[in-house]
Order: C-alpha cells, then sequence, then structure tokens
C-alpha cells in the first residue's frame, strides 16, 4: 500500500508537469508532431455525461493532450441517453474522424457505429468502459478494475477493524452487517469491481463475521442502473425500513461515489450520523469533490482514487501512435476479453484515500487544490 501511495504520487507529479501547458488551443498547419495527412486529423472524444464531476475532467483532460499534439478534438457529452452517444458518434464518422475515443454509456449498444468506423477505417480506443461484443475495439485505456473492486473491499474490512492498513488481522471479530451495491449492469467496469470486491468479502461472509442482513448479494439484485445516486438512496433506504429495524448497518460496499452520497443521505435520515449511531463504514470511487469533503467530515469512510489525467494521458498516446501508423504501448493482452475479441488494454493502478491519506494523494499531488474540498 506504501508503495501504490508512492507510485500514484510520483506519477501524478509528472503527469501533471507533462500537462501544464495544455489549456492552449490547437493551432493546426504549425505542428511538426504529425506526419503527412494526420497533422491536424480530427479525433472524435465522446463521454458519457456531466453530471459526474470525473467525466468532465476526463473529457478536459484528453482534449487538452490531443490538442496540444495539434489535433483538432469534437468532444461531446451524451448526458447518459444511449440513441445521443449513437448519434455523436455518427456525426464524428461523418465529419471525417480519424480515430475514436469512447466511454460508452452501454457497451454493447454501438455495434452498428462501430462497424461504421471500421468499414472507415478509423480506429476506436474504449476509454475506461470496455465496448463488448464487438470486433472493432482497437485499444483499451482503463484502470485495473478488478483491483478497484478488491481495494474497496479491502477498505471496507480495514474500516470495520477485521483488517489492519498492512493487511494483518485486526482487533475486531464481528460479525458485523453489511449491505452490497454494484455499479450499471450495462457499463463492464461494474462486473469487475463487484467480483473483485466478492473475492475479498466472500469467505467474511461464508464464515458469518460479515452478514448481509437483506440476503441481496448477487450482482443483479444490487445493481444501480445508470450509476443513479437517486437509486441508491431509495434502495438504501427501503432496505433500512424492511429489514433492520432496531438493528445496525456496520458497513456498505458502494463502488461509486455518487452512490455513496445517496446512500449517506439515506441513512442521514434513519438518524444516523449521531454520536450515539455513527455512519456505518461506506466505500466509494473517483475521489470526487463531495465525497472527498464527507472523507474528511468524517462519513464517508474512503474512497478509490483513478488520476484521470493519467488515463487522459494514456489515451492521447494511443490515439497519437494510431495516427502516426504505429502501435500504442500496452501492458495487458490476455484479461479484457468483450465477447468477441481480447483488446489490448493499458491498465493504470488504483490507489485507496482515507482521511489519514487524502493530503498526500490529491492535494500534494496537485489532482485538487485545498480551497477545493474547503
Amino acid at each position: 500500500m506504501k508503495f501504490a501511495r508512492l507510485a500514484a504520487a510520483a506519477g501524478a507529479i509528472t503527469l501533471a508537469a507533462a500537462l501544464t501547458a495544455c489549456g492552449s488551443s490547437a493551432k493546426t498547419g504549425d505542428d511538426d508532431s504529425g506526419t503527412g495527412d494526420t497533422a491536424g486529423a480530427l479525433v472524435g472524444v465522446t463521454m458519457p455525461t456531466k453530471s459526474s464531476e470525473r467525466w468532465i475532467h476526463d473529457g478536459n483532460n484528453v482534449k487538452a493532450g490531443l490538442e496540444k499534439l495539434g489535433y483538432q478534438v469534437d468532444l461531446q457529452y451524451a448526458e447518459n441517453d444511449i440513441p445521443s452517444q449513437v448519434n455523436q458518434i455518427e456525426n464524428q464518422i461523418t465529419k471525417g474522424a480519424k480515430v475514436l475515443i469512447i466511454a460508452s454509456i452501454d457497451g454493447t449498444a454501438i455495434t452498428s457505429q462501430l462497424q461504421s468506423a471500421a468499414d472507415n477505417k478509423i480506429p476506436v480506443i474504449a476509454y475506461d468502459r470496455l465496448i463488448r461484443n464487438s470486433p472493432n475495439v482497437d485499444y483499451y485505456a482503463t484502470f485495473d478494475n478488478f483491483k478497484v473492486g478488491v481495494q474497496q473491499a479491502t477498505s471496507l474490512l480495514v474500516g470495520l477493524k477485521l483488517k489492519k492498513d498492512d493487511g494483518t488481522d485486526g482487533e475486531a471479530k464481528g460479525p458485523f452487517n453489511v449491505e452490497l451495491f454494484a455499479g450499471s449492469p450495462d457499463d463492464n467496469n461494474a462486473t469487475f469491481f463487484f467480483n473483485g470486491a466478492m473475492s475479498v468479502l466472500q469467505p467474511y461472509i461464508d464464515k458469518g463475521t460479515l452478514v448481509v442482513k437483506s440476503g441481496q448479494k448477487d450482482f443483479k439484485t444490487v445493481a444501480i442502473l445508470r450509476w443513479e445516486a437517486a437509486a441508491a438512496q431509495r434502495r438504501m433506504e427501503d432496505l433500512l425500513t424492511k429489514t433492520y429495524g432496531s438493528a445496525k448497518v456496520d458497513g456498505v460496499l458502494s463502488p461509486y461515489d455518487g452512490l455513496s452520497i445517496g446512500i449517506l443521505s439515506a441513512l442521514k435520515s434513519n438518524g444516523y450520523g449521531t454520536g450515539g449511531q455513527p455512519y456505518p463504514v461506506v466505500t466509494g470511487q473517483d475521489a470526487e469533490v463531495a465525497s472527498v469533503k464527507s472523507i474528511i467530515a468524517g462519513e464517508q469512510y474512503s474512497t478509490i482514487y483513478k488520476d484521470t489525467r493519467q488515463l487522459a494521458e494514456v489515451a492521447v498516446k494511443m490515439a497519437d501512435a494510431v495516427l502516426k501508423g504505429s502501435k500504442p504501448e500496452v501492458n495487458n493482452e490476455k484479461d479484457y476479453e468483450n465477447g468477441k475479441k481480447v483488446v489490448p488494454s493499458f491498465l493504470l493502478q488504483p490507489v485507496i484515500v482515507n482521511k489519514a491519506n487524502y493530503k498526500e494523494l490529491l492535494l500534494d499531488t496537485g489532482y485538487y487544490k485545498e480551497d477545493q474540498l474547503k
């Protein structure tokens, strides 16, 4: 864990330096980074929604990185509407995009658009979410998503004092009441997160150290469509009403900060967050501002930090390489099978963030400024 923190911090510092000047607009025609007819080429970038803070950062960082290299960028957000994203991709193909970078809403819903891209010899880079059931996905830029789930479950155990930060057993013995949440079933990453978490939690559930009092343990039952915070809040309220009564919730596995905020809201409405009834250990992901503030305030317990600057840099390098006719760097060519092919991938490493280390990982690396977290 110590190594991971240092590596994340070092990587973020390096990347921050690399992107310092990325805010300027591209000047096509006077940049020697492209070769032949790729100089000033159009790159289509589609992101799921602006309702999640992290996707705004992703889109801006990818756009800035590409423009710094002299490319034109068509950046689109679909507000989690599949037909909108379909139309955006079709329009980018029509406009003559030479590469598509796609963070899909539903990784199975754009197959015909990807075929059109292939017919026009347009490479496709899947961004953070694997696009499924299509042979026309050339590369995948992401984080180690199974590890994200492992880290979420590990931080839950540490928060419950069943484990210590160094991985050794903690003082607590349980049993503890926990509830499980998963991400959107149409997002391939959600399965990786959940499976990673359950690889850690299942032995504790089997032993009775962790008790899922509602009995809801399978992915389909606990998944939250489109990662909607309001849906997570409603589900948590239903669990508290129908299952708990005078019993208390000790921990909640939440796969994403937006869901965590909704879950905490439901808990607060049911009397949690007081001296006599503290909040349970609630996990998260993406280190969004609202959740980092919640962690600092002692509400949400942890989040998983995925430096989107690094992910944007990987996607930009991939696009630049294919535009120049070379092969992008990858570090995994075996694990990401999309139903039609194994997609060559570059995986970045996530890091657990909690109240004890948020300054080191988020402020010292320049990911956030201190006044953003006040």
